[in-house]
């Protein structure tokens, strides 16, 4: 039972960044809006992120009702594209066909809102005046500036943008946005990460600090596992979020998941004990591909649109806490961290961040990177450590977990829990933003239709399924002050990724374009990787410097339906699309598909709260997604797993070998002796 209806005035549950960082930008701070830039849209409340308590009783109502206001703003904001040359020539035009409509609707939801906790509880005060929504003109027309040269959206340097300009020449471009679907992003998303300061602070590491970490290696989702439901924000209900997210980890995880179907699930992770689901919002190429679900709700009928890029690395890493020990997450626990509606609500739950290899010491909440040749995008979320010691979840689905303060320190009544940060890094080139991506296309996350594909509605959604003995791993790993990972149990506190045969080394990441072939996403939650043991976690040694790096060719097969480019380093990792099939051809023949490339990593004592990880992925630190390779690989493959691995496909050759050569010096000895 979660108690009575209640309702507070603003958004101010982990109001503040883990750690105290932050982009470091004026105007970045937690309070006040994200301007628009160029594009109009419609503001409304967050009913959701204002109930602190629903009953039990009422949680099923209310979280239907809540999605059908999430349905209602985006069904305007889809009468507002069609409108868009009206409304910019008056914006009162506007108030009759769609914002006085979307007022009653939405006073009718939020009134059985209301009804529903009523029945079970208190009835909660004052919702009735979120019910109005406002329409937000485009502030200033379409962004101009220079790169790098300050001003622009929130005192950050921007880009030219071409007035009514898109990713291609063929792209919609409703509103005089840039953009695929026709809703951003523009131009002045978009800022040269070599003119931001470094600006990400490393807590002080106290007496009775937790310096351990903690790595579960899962994937890239190279398997195309994609669908538009939040199970988190909105249960049983079909494109609940209205965006299309990545998983990796739990392989069930849609609308209408239960906790036993996730405890059920198979998983994408290495070690099978990790059953929890990852997900966050899909990034796209604005160069007018067609995914399949270009036509399909949360696709291309909301604005998302373009070619979905698999990740070239994810990295899972849980760190500890600055002052003390963690204790375990409770099985289940849900947590959101970054906030999907920040460019209305404002940026005071923005938690993501953005960056480059090679510059993570300083990350932006409301721009996209603009990265130099050889560096690839970062995406990184750092999750909520501090619990209520109660609860796995919330009615906003924040009050029951925090952010500790600057020092690492939980408020009273919240205990540390082992951080989770989440690192995605990305193949993709620098946009040419000075013509609109019509050279080389901008990227950007999906997002509710309304918010405009802005970095800073940028978010991530984790629920903990770990096995609890799994879960006591990790705690007693990151308490004791080790680094741990999976696939250890080689006698030497880890597992090296091989190195990449020279012939089939990458060139630099961003001096390649993108011109993979968009293909068909899955949607339906149901991919069943290859059945693996589950390894043990061991210590292991700090990393170093740089990862092994392959190209996959182009042309190579992929087991499902997703989009990569071709010629990259590390986009083929991850795949399981059945059980590891021993080398065929000749004995240098890769056992799968998946790159070294594709890993990850933790270091011990690596900025304890805020657990930044490092800019690069170690070789003797990798860990891979296990899984078969695709079906009629035409290609050299990077090699997957740890050296364990390699040996256990290796040892049967080589005792051929020895007794091919020792009946054949038998024979020879055997000649001799006959003359």
């Amino acid at each position: 039972m979660l108690g009575g209806g209640g309702l507070v005035a603003a958004n101010v549950y982990a109001s503040a960044s883990e750690g105290g960082w932050g982009d470091g930008q004026p105007g970045s701070g937690t309070a006040g809006q994200v301007r628009s830039a160029g594009m109009a849209t419609i503001d409304c409340p967050d009913v959701g992120s204002r109930l602190t308590e629903v009953p039990d009783a009422a949680r099923a109502d209310v979280d239907r009702e809540l999605a059908q206001l999430d349905q209602q703003i985006a069904a305007a904001y889809q009468q507002l594209q069609q409108s868009a040359q009206a409304v910019r020539e008056n914006p009162a035009a506007a108030d009759g066909p769609i914002m006085n409509p979307l007022k009653d609707r939405r006073t009718a939801a939020i009134g059985r809102i209301a009804d529903a906790i009523d029945r079970a509880g208190d009835r909660p005060e004052g919702l009735e005046a979120l019910a109005a929504c406002r329409l937000r003109p485009a502030e200033g027309g379409a962004a101009t500036g220079d790169p790098g040269s300050g001003g622009g959206e929130a005192g950050q340097g921007t880009a030219t943008a071409a007035p009514g300009g898109g990713a291609q020449s063929g792209g919609a471009q409703g509103q005089n946005g840039a953009g695929q679907g026709g809703n951003g992003p523009v131009a002045s998303d978009y800022t040269d990460i070599t003119a931001v300061q470094p600006d990400v602070p490393k807590p002080q590491q106290q007496a009775g600090a937790s310096r351990g970490t903690f790595t579960s290696a899962c994937g890239v989702n190279a398997n195309g596992l994609f669908n538009s439901d939040n199970v988190i924000v909105a249960p049983g209900v079909s494109n609940g979020a209205h965006h299309f997210h990545d998983y990796v980890g739990n392989q069930s995880n849609n609308a209408f998941a239960g906790d036993d179907d996730l405890a059920k699930a198979d998983t994408s992770c290495v070690d099978r004990g990790d059953r929890s689901t990852y997900y966050w919002p899909v990034l796209r190429l604005q160069n007018d591909k067609q995914e399949r679900d270009a036509g399909a709700p949360g696709g291309g009928t909301e604005g998302n649109a373009g070619q979905i890029v698999t990740p070239k690395e994810v990295t899972l890493t849980f760190v500890g806490n600055p002052r003390s020990k963690v204790t375990a997450m409770p099985r289940l626990l849900r947590i959101i961290t970054g906030d999907a509606k920040a460019f209305v609500n404002g940026p005071g739950n923005a938690n993501a961040s953005w960056s480059c290899t090679g510059f993570e010491d300083r990350q932006l909440k409301d721009k996209y990177p603009l990265c130099p040749a050889g560096s690839d995008v970062v995406r990184t979320f750092r999750f909520q450590s501090c619990w209520d010691g109660r609860n796995i979840d919330s009615a906003n689905h924040r009050t029951h977990v925090a952010f500790a303060a600057a020092d690492g320190s939980c408020a009273p009544g919240f205990e540390p829990v082992p951080q989770l940060v989440q690192r995605i890094v990305y193949d993709v080139p620098a946009p040419s933003v000075n013509d609109g991506g019509r050279t080389v296309p901008l990227f950007a996350v999906d997002s509710f239709p309304e918010q405009l594909h802005k970095p800073v509605t940028d978010h991530g959604d984790f629920i903990n399924v770990f096995d609890d003995g799994l879960m006591r791993e990790m705690v007693d790993c990151i308490n004791s002050g080790r680094t741990c990972g999976a696939r250890g149990g080689d006698g030497s506190g880890g597992t090296s990724a091989p190195s990449a045969d020279p012939g089939t080394q990458a060139p630099p990441a961003a001096t390649a374009s993108a011109s993979g072939t968009a293909e068909e996403p899955r949607t339906d939650a149901t991919t069943r990787p290859a059945d693996t043991a589950a390894p043990s976690h061991t210590s292991r040694p700090a990393p170093s410097d740089k990862p092994a790096a392959t190209s996959r060719p182009a042309g190579t097969d992929r087991p499902a339906n997703t989009t990569k480019h071709d010629g990259k380093a590390g986009h083929g990792g991850d795949d399981r699309s059945g059980t590891t099939a021993a080398p065929a051809g000749n004995a240098t023949a890769a056992p799968n598909a998946s790159s070294a490339a594709n890993t990850a990593s933790a270091q011990a004592g690596s900025g304890g709260e805020a657990g930044l990880p490092t800019p690069s992925a170690s070789p003797s630190a990798a860990v891979t997604g296990g899984g078969a390779p695709p079906p009629a690989q035409t290609g050299p493959q990077a090699v997957q797993g740890g050296l364990a691995d390699t040996g256990a496909h290796l040892w049967p050759a080589a005792i051929g070998v020895l007794l091919a050569l020792s009946g054949l010096i038998m024979l020879l000895r055997a000649r001799r002796m006959r003359y």
